[in-house]
């Protein structure tokens, strides 16, 4: 184990953790535009996007902000600057990634997300001026086969739509704050008093889109105002954000930046689990119309390729000097962080 990462395997570990809480966001943001459809009829993808985001990390921030009111008080610049970027990065990939997911299948949109795995070895390739290790580029087009199979993607005929194009873009944008992460000026950054920084930044960032884009401001409360919202939204604060994001926070900086895009590839395996039984539970539940995904051989070929992918540079094929030492502008923190997709991150 390269001495850059000595917390190499327990912080892969727990990046695939998050990234099995995350798959629940993408059904449940999903599930609340199509509620917030029923309630404030007439908005657009983008007020239902924005507001979304706005609600659930704003309360993440406040519970943050009430459980660590006495680690707050020494706050840095750099812990400033971190969550700016963080949260400024990470509420435009979001946006895009929610109102994209109003125009495509949650499966869908979780696959496209991942294409940080391809644009992270790009960056690097290119900062670097060589070419990747062979071992990375063999793990990212497994992750690129078995992502495709995830989301059905017909290779004689593809079609990108409104919703895929805003996938995409929004992986870029989550590639950058992954990037964002790894500057070595934080290194030694709270994750608790960074994360609150993201977390408030995102809310803010979308706030005025929310305003700016919802038909009647009682529209603001009629959205999200029922018990399946409420719900939903606790959700997502909760184990989607809370949970997910603190801790990828705090483990992400432990692996090189191009693992972590692989491992972060996982999320769409979890999300195609997710989608066979949750969609028809909330359905029952809130009153929409969400149908349950089904089990094909696109989704037992294209998780075993992404698992695959991961299991090659776990089991030790990612020894190459290239994939597992950074340089000089890539040294790992190791107690900061960055989503998702995070979709979610995220």
């Amino acid at each position: 184990m390269p001495p850059a990462y000595p917390q190499r395997r327990t912080a892969a570990q727990m990046l695939v953790l998050c990234c099995a809480f995350w798959a629940f966001s993408f059904p449940a943001m999903k599930s609340l535009e199509l509620i917030g459809r029923q309630h404030a009829p007439g908005n657009s993808s983008v007020f239902f996007a924005a507001w979304c985001i706005t609600l659930r990390f704003g309360l993440a921030a406040v519970l943050v902000g009430l459980v660590g009111v006495r680690q707050l008080r020494g706050m840095t610049r750099r812990e400033w600057k971190q969550g700016i970027g963080l949260g400024a990065l990470g509420g435009l990939g979001l946006l895009l990634q929610m109102d994209g997911m109003a125009y495509t299948q949650a499966s869908t949109s979780a696959f496209l997300t991942q294409g940080y795995c391809v644009w992270l070895p790009l960056w690097f390739a290119l900062s670097r001026r060589r070419k990747p290790p062979a071992a990375v580029m063999v793990a990212c087009l497994l992750v690129l086969a078995g992502g495709a199979f995830l989301a059905g993607v017909d290779v004689g005929h593809p079609h990108l739509g409104r919703g895929e194009w805003e996938t995409l873009a929004g992986s870029v944008v989550f590639t950058a704050q992954i990037l964002w992460l790894e500057r070595p000026e934080f290194r030694g950054n709270n994750v608790l008093r960074f994360s609150l920084v993201m977390f408030g930044i995102l809310s803010l960032c979308l706030l005025p889109v929310s305003l700016a884009t919802v038909r009647n401001p009682a529209d603001l409360v009629a959205a999200y105002g029922s018990l399946p919202a409420a719900g939903l939204l606790a959700v997502l604060v909760g184990p989607c954000t809370l949970f997910s994001f603190m801790l990828a926070n705090r483990w992400q900086p432990e692996v090189p930046a191009t693992e972590a895009g692989l491992l972060y590839s996982t999320e769409p395996v979890f999300t195609a689990m997710v989608a066979l039984f949750l969609p028809a539970m909330i359905s029952e539940w809130s009153g929409i119309a969400y149908a349950n995904e089904r089990v094909t051989w696109n989704l037992i070929v294209g998780g075993g390729l992404v698992l695959a992918a991961n299991l090659w540079l776990q089991l030790g094929h990612h020894s190459e000097d290239s994939a597992a030492t950074p340089v000089a502008n890539e040294t790992p923190v190791s107690v900061s962080g960055a989503d998702r997709e995070s979709a979610g991150r995220k």
